[in-house]
């Protein structure tokens, strides 16, 4: 005999759950690591309006789930190496003018005192 069912009592089936009614939802993870989540990191400004939107473009990774964020992030790479890029290639003034030697030539190293 077995102790968990007492004699003489017949357990009774579980019934079936109408298909029309909504069952009872499971509880899901307290904590989804995938789910987008705001990193909430400051980002201060430097003084150059397309360095500041292209490191303003990291805040859009916050409403995207993590497998997402590498996209945002090299969008946001592309843009400041760009940027970097771009400073090489500014014209600035000209450079100064070399020294030139003295008119008499150069001194000759190899020669003694004069």
């Amino acid at each position: 005999m077995s102790d968990s069912v007492p004699e003489g009592e017949v357990p009774q089936p579980v019934p079936a759950a109408d298909p029309g009614v909504p069952a009872e939802a499971e509880p899901g993870p307290a904590y989804d690591p995938a789910a987008p989540a705001p990193l909430n990191v400051p980002r201060v400004p430097t003084g150059n309006a397309d360095v500041d939107a292209r490191l303003d473009r990291l805040a859009d990774a916050d409403h995207l789930a993590t497998d997402g964020h590498v996209e945002v992030y090299e969008d946001v790479h592309r843009g400041l190496r760009d940027e970097l890029t771009a400073l090489d290639v500014r014209q600035g003034p000209p450079a100064p003018a070399l020294a030139r030697p003295p008119l008499g030539g150069a001194p000759n190293p190899t020669a003694g005192p004069q």
